[in-house]
């Protein structure tokens, strides 16, 4: 068993996850967490990654380096989303291996699962129908991952296994609304259309989508709690979804956002634009017979993260 002297390096340190990630470390006493900005070291560099890799020989590597955005951002640089998300993990987990790592957790998202996929998406509909068009490539990519970190699990014996968080939000996210998600980007809207005095919240699409969504705080927790597990030698699947396993629509979300926020306008959907994949929601059922439960509602969630973004303003 590897106590809290363990050495972690957590690729992606900076973004909303790891960032989450390198929180709860901190907060159950690990004091040997390694990272690296993107100017000490560039993860689409192999030979920069494996050298890293090879001098430090961390314990445990969370792989939560990504290139993400929202719908726009995905359909729009498609070419970007498969080669970078491609590159840095293939980089990141090949690496990991050369050096005799023998532990990692792999973030990807729940948009690997079909498009038109069963609901709830249990982690074995992976690969059983096409793929939403619009984050083909970010998918694909992520797939490769889940596929890769297998293979060097059943060939090399190598603890690798996977994690497909639901939609995530908090500190640290991205309320761009060129490239971010739906929670944040109507977090800015909402708050944009209070400071000015709007009459109506433009939201992108009919409101029907049906969507997760998850405290980036929480997916921290349940990444040590696996982390925790696999130092301990416990053999975990190498696919866990981690989600609330409850969803709601996007009307919904936008009433709970403007409510928060302090907006007290109209809706109006812009059905000119895409509404994605009609639902997506996680089984949780592995996770939580694990011994993990998310704690933080979503209503917590938004004011929280509504704060997060107030504090960049």
């Amino acid at each position: 068993m590897i106590g809290t002297d363990a050495k972690i390096y957590v690729a992606g340190h900076t973004g909303m996850v790891g960032s989450a990630i390198c929180r709860r470390l901190e907060a159950e006493g690990y004091g040997n967490v390694v990272t690296r900005s993107r100017s000490d070291l560039d993860l689409l560099d192999q030979r920069a990654v494996h050298d890293f890799l090879r001098e430090e020989k961390p314990d445990f590597v969370f792989m939560a380096a990504a290139r993400v955005g929202g719908i726009q951002a995905n359909n729009t640089y498609r070419a970007e989303f498969i080669y970078e998300n491609l590159m840095v993990q293939v980089n990141v987990i090949h690496g990991a291996h050369l050096a005799g790592i023998q532990h990692l957790l792999f973030l990807g998202s729940s948009c690997v699962y079909p498009r038109e996929c069963p609901q709830p998406m249990k982690e074995e509909y992976l690969l059983t129908s096409p793929l939403e068009h619009t984050n083909e490539p970010y998918a694909i990519a992520k797939i490769a991952g889940i596929k890769q970190c297998e293979a060097y699990q059943s060939q090399y014996g190598r603890d690798y296994i996977s994690v497909m968080p639901t939609n995530l939000y908090g500190p640290n996210d991205h309320y761009d609304l060129q490239t971010s998600h739906v929670l944040p980007a109507l977090i800015r809207k909402a708050h944009e259309a209070k400071v000015h005095g709007d009459p109506e919240l433009v939201v992108w699409g009919s409101g029907n989508p049906r969507r997760e969504f998850l405290y980036v705080d929480d997916l921290a927790e349940a990444c040590v709690f696996l982390m925790q597990r696999q130092l301990d030698g416990k053999t975990l699947p190498s696919l866990i979804n981690i989600g609330r396993g409850e969803d709601l629509t996007i009307r919904e979300l936008a009433e709970t956002i403007m409510d928060v926020v302090g907006f007290r306008g109209t809706i109006r959907f812009d059905a000119s634009k895409p509404d994605g994949t009609p639902r997506k929601l996680l089984d949780t059922t592995r996770i939580n017979r694990l011994g993990w439960c998310p704690s933080v509602s979503l209503r917590d969630g938004v004011a929280l993260s509504y704060e997060d973004f107030l504090s960049r303003e």
